[in-house]
């Protein structure tokens, strides 16, 4: 199973429209199965002093857990730059559902990476570091990280992604993601 992980809570996101897209492509392409994990669906309160212990992860966390990361062999991380970086809301839920079963969600997986960006650099700061974070944890990075620059650009008036260099890039990381 491939879990794709819109990487912000920020609704009706560029993030969460390209994780969509990417979501579509994967089922019309792949072979496995294929569940897209917004973070705009995160409880607002699994957030607490003892999030940290094990046994005291929320209860929605753990059925998120169980649901979209310990089954999938493969994650597709979609996410913006926020300050040079990854979005906090990413980082924390990478962390919280790294306290009860660690090993069993990351180690040995493999994971894709598309930065989105307004800017020029389509997140490659955050790709490095959402890398990083990726190989501490035991698992693979697909070495062809996509940075999407300029978003805003890229869309029709509907506001879908129409720029054919984008969907052609973004179907080559696709092919390689999926002999990965």
């Amino acid at each position: 199973m491939i879990t794709v992980i819109s990487g912000t809570n920020r609704t009706n996101s560029e993030t969460e429209n390209i994780s969509e897209f990417i979501c579509e492509m994967l089922q019309k392409e792949g072979t496995e199965e294929v569940q897209l994990l917004k973070l705009t669906d995160l409880p607002a309160d699994f957030i607490s002093n003892d999030m940290y212990v094990k046994g005291n992860q929320s209860p929605d966390i753990t059925a998120i857990q169980d649901k979209y990361l310990l089954p999938a062999s493969k994650f597709w991380f979609v996410f913006p730059e926020y300050n040079g970086g990854i979005p906090g809301i990413l980082k924390l839920f990478v962390d919280a559902i790294s306290v009860r079963v660690r090993d069993d969600t990351f180690k040995g997986k493999k994971a894709c990476l598309t930065g989105i960006s307004s800017g020029r650099a389509g997140n490659l700061r955050g790709m490095d570091h959402m890398t990083n974070i990726l190989n501490y944890l035991k698992v693979i990075v697909l070495p062809n990280r996509l940075p999407i620059s300029s978003i805003m650009n890229l869309k029709d008036d509907m506001g879908l992604l129409s720029d054919i260099n984008t969907i052609k890039v973004l179907n080559l990381q696709m092919q390689e993601f999926l002999e990965f």
